[in-house]
């Protein structure tokens, strides 16, 4: 038997065909579904459940209480606050059965995304490489790259950098005070230089 280089707390499953990369760490309470697929150095909270079809990047941190849907994509670098939830079908009712891809919207969370405490994803979206979704927030739309959204629903804010800073702009370019990391804005898009 092939010895694991991952840690699984010992009241969590990890159930067959499930692949987990070497480093990550799954805590208390979590449920890892079959083909569920995990990259290596993650961080998997306490009561966090990863459906079948659903797949993260290498570095994810996903904080306690978070359900990681069929059809939801988390790219490296992303960080899911507690609670924070992800819709997968967007017209559910009890008593009809949406349970089949069929009827699954994919959500693609990209490269270094934060999603605050309690923020709601409603699926069929994606939220661009960096961008910073507030505490509580409700995204109903694609969020660009580095935005900084909040409230419900979410709408823009700012412009967050790499490092987690806001960008100050005077006029068409702007930089971290923090970091000293150096970005343009054109047409309401921000790119770094």
């Amino acid at each position: 038997m092939k010895k694991r280089d991952f840690f699984v707390h010992k009241s969590s499953y990890v159930d067959k065909n499930a692949v987990v990369g070497k480093g990550s760490k799954i805590w208390h309470y979590s449920h890892i579904f079959k083909n569920a697929r995990i990259g290596k150095n993650c961080r998997i909270g306490q009561n966090v459940v990863v459906h079948s079809t659903a797949i993260l990047g290498n570095n994810v941190k996903v904080q306690n209480n978070v359900s990681v849907y069929d059809g939801v994509i988390l790219e490296d670098d992303v960080f899911c606050g507690p609670s924070c939830v992800f819709t997968n079908v967007i017209n559910a009712r009890a008593a009809i059965s949406r349970n089949t891809a069929d009827y699954f919207k994919k959500t693609l969370v990209k490269k270094g995304a934060t999603i605050g405490a309690n923020a709601t994803i409603i699926c069929g979206h994606t939220i661009g490489r960096f961008a910073f979704i507030g505490a509580g927030a409700v995204v109903t739309r694609d969020i660009p790259d580095y935005a900084l959204v909040y409230g419900n629903p979410a709408g823009l804010k700012g412009w967050m950098c790499e490092c987690g800073e806001k960008i100050r702009f005077k006029k068409n370019s702007g930089s971290c005070s923090s970091c000293a990391k150096k970005y343009k804005i054109t047409k309401n898009k921000v790119s770094k230089i």
